[in-house]
């Protein structure tokens, strides 16, 4: 599905090869899946919440209370999308944003 993908100051590099089969597929239709475990989440943190801008339908989506921390998202257009992430700690809300441009689509 992907390899050599890494997160690195702000941009997400790597390559995504592209899925034609499987749950990802049942869910979303073919294309191009970024898969990211989140681990360093800040315990002070009460929200923390990723997800594409532009996304495909789904917006940035909560991952506090999931416990495997995992997550996949369907990558349409690396130079037009952008991978964010915004935690909140109850009265400071950071965001980040990843950019995308170095993933390759093959």
């Amino acid at each position: 599905m992907q390899s050599d993908v890494i997160v690195s100051d702000n941009a997400i590099t790597g390559t995504l090869k592209k899925l034609e089969t499987g749950d990802l597929v049942d869910a979303w239709g073919e294309g191009y899946f970024l898969a990211l475990r989140f681990s360093d989440i800040p315990e002070s943190a009460t929200s923390v919440k990723v997800g594409l801008d532009p996304s495909y339908g789904n917006g940035l989506v909560e991952i506090i209370n999931d416990p495997d921390r995992n997550g996949a998202w369907r990558i349409t257009s690396p130079s037009d999308q952008v991978f964010k992430v915004v935690t909140t700690d109850g009265t400071n809300t950071v965001e980040k944003t990843y950019d995308l441009s170095g993933l390759v689509l093959e």
